[in-house]
């Protein structure tokens, strides 16, 4: 019997093995917990984190997909003040709904191209 976690383990090695970050095209990582979510953009060569955020900081009350939203657009930001464009999209073994879309959703809608 696999548990829900063995599963993702499972899910998100088979898609680390096919995505990868560069230099001139990171990877854009998210992790979901039960109550924040938190993105990174990754250059996998050097293993080095280019940029981040996380709804840690925020302090208004909103929904998890709200707070998703608003973290696309706060990576988006700083991925492009670092000279960041497009990036390789990572759903880390979480299937691309709810939260994950909304936070991809975001930081499309706030210029990163992936």
């Amino acid at each position: 019997m696999t548990t829900n976690k063995d599963r993702r383990t499972r899910i998100k090695a088979h898609i680390r093995h096919k995505v990868s970050g560069t230099a001139e095209k990171p990877r854009m990582t998210v992790f979901r917990s039960n109550t924040q979510i938190y993105a990174q953009v990754i250059d996998d060569v050097t293993g080095v984190t280019l940029a981040s955020a996380s709804s840690l900081a925020m302090k208004d009350k909103a929904t998890k997909k709200e707070q998703a939203a608003k973290v696309g657009t706060l990576i988006a930001k700083v991925a492009q003040e670092a000279g960041i464009t497009q990036v390789v999209f990572d759903r880390n073994g979480y299937l691309y709904h709810g939260r994950v879309k909304q936070l991809a959703d975001a930081a499309r809608e706030a210029g990163l191209k992936f």
